[in-house]
């Protein structure tokens, strides 16, 4: 099962491609370091939801 840290992860990480992809196109430094700071931080909270969800599997098959 996927965990929600998973789901809001790549959706904060996506959300974050726009945002930079939106900054270059309109020039706006400022957006386009948001968007690349919205993604490490959905990268993050994402493999976090990977790592959660492993380790409940590992305690749940044993």
């Amino acid at each position: 099962m996927v965990d929600k840290n998973e789901i809001k992860g790549a959706a904060k990480e996506m959300g974050g491609k726009v945002k930079e992809t939106a900054g270059k196109a309109t020039g706006n430094e400022r957006m386009e370091a948001e968007g690349k700071v919205d993604q490490v931080e959905g990268k993050t909270q994402k493999n976090y939801g990977k790592v959660k969800d492993a380790v409940k599997d590992q305690t749940h098959s044993h």
